[in-house]
C-alpha cells in the first residue's frame, strides 16, 4: 500500500497564508513550537519545506478565496506534497496568479463538474431516505420535487430533505407533508444563506454590507465606497472577486453585462419553491 496522507484546507475559513499555511502543519502534526501571533511566515514555508513524513495530499478547497494564491506555488514546489485546488471558476483563479503558475495549473489535471440535473439529484436524496428514514416517510414525488426545486444544488436539496424529515419527526408526523415540504424548502434556504454570511472574510463582510444597504450598484463604485469604509482597502480586481463569488453562493445577484453590471441582494422570493 502507498504509504500516502490527506490534509483537507477550508480556503473560506482559512483565506489567509498564515491560516493556511497553519491548518497543514496543525494536520500534518508541526505546530509544537508555531506560535499565531509572532511567527512569520517564512517560518512557516520551512517547517513544510523541512518535513519528511509521508507523501500528503493537500486539498485547497474554495481556493480562489486564497488572499495570497502564490502559496500555491509554494506548496507546488514541495516534492512531499501533492495539491489539489477546487474552485467554482477556474478563470477567476488563474486572472489573480502570476505567469509560472498559471503554466503549472494548466498543465496539471483537470476535473470539470456539471451541475447535478434532477435524476441525480433524486438518486442522492433516494440513498439518504433509504437508510436514514421509515419506509413512507416521504414520497418519491415529493423527492422529485426538491430534486426540481434545488436546480442543481445538492447541498440545497439535502438541506430540504434534512429540514423536512426534522420537523416531521419534532412534531410527529408519520409523514411528511406537502406544507412541511414548503417550510422545509424556506429553512434550508435560510440557512445555508447564513452559513455563506458567517464564512465571509471581514473584507467581503463590508462588500455585502454595502450592496445590502445601497445596491443595485455597480463595481466601481461598491470599491469606492469599500476603500472609504476599510483602512486597509483591497484592489478593484479582488473586490470584483468578492462580488463573483457572492453571486454564486446567490447571496447577491448580477445584472447586465460586464461594462454595465450591477449587483444587488437576491430576492428569496424569487427562488424555486417546492411545489
Amino acid at each position: 500500500m502507498l504509504d500516502v496522507e490527506a490534509t483537507y484546507v477550508n480556503c473560506w475559513r482559512n483565506y489567509s497564508r498564515f491560516r493556511t499555511l497553519y491548518q497543514i502543519l496543525d494536520d500534518i502534526g508541526a505546530t509544537i513550537d508555531i506560535h499565531r501571533q509572532s511567527t512569520p511566515h517564512d517560518k512557516l514555508i520551512e517547517r513544510l519545506q523541512q518535513y519528511d513524513g509521508p507523501r500528503t495530499v493537500v486539498i485547497l478547497d474554495e481556493v480562489d478565496q486564497l488572499e495570497d494564491p502564490s502559496l500555491i506555488y509554494d506548496l507546488h514546489s514541495m516534492e512531499q506534497f501533492a495539491v489539489i485546488c477546487i474552485a467554482n471558476k477556474e478563470e477567476e483563479l488563474f486572472s489573480r496568479v502570476d505567469d509560472r503558475l498559471v503554466s503549472r495549473l494548466r498543465s496539471s489535471e483537470h476535473v470539470r463538474m456539471d451541475k447535478y440535473h434532477n435524476e441525480q439529484l433524486y438518486d442522492i436524496l433516494s440513498a439518504r431516505t433509504k437508510w436514514g428514514l421509515e419506509n413512507g416517510v416521504i414520497t418519491d414525488e415529493q423527492l422529485y420535487q426538491i430534486a426540481d426545486a434545488a436546480a442543481g444544488d445538492a447541498r440545497l436539496a439535502i438541506g430540504v430533505l434534512r429540514s423536512a424529515a426534522s420537523t416531521a419527526d419534532r412534531e410527529n408526523y408519520e409523514e411528511v407533508t406537502n406544507d412541511i415540504l414548503l417550510d422545509a424548502a424556506e429553512d434550508a434556504r435560510a440557512q445555508i444563506k447564513q452559513k455563506s454570511l458567517d464564512s465571509l472574510t471581514p473584507h467581503q463582510r463590508v462588500v455585502y454590507d454595502i450592496v445590502r444597504d445601497h445596491g443595485p450598484l455597480g463595481p466601481s463604485e461598491i470599491h469606492d465606497r469599500y476603500t472609504e469604509a476599510v483602512d486597509d482597502p483591497r484592489t478593484k480586481r479582488t473586490v470584483r472577486t468578492y462580488l463573483s463569488k457572492m453571486a454564486q453562493y446567490n447571496l447577491l445577484e448580477a445584472e447586465g453585462t460586464s461594462r454595465d453590471r450591477e449587483y444587488s441582494l437576491v430576492d428569496s422570493a424569487a427562488a424555486s419553491p417546492v411545489s
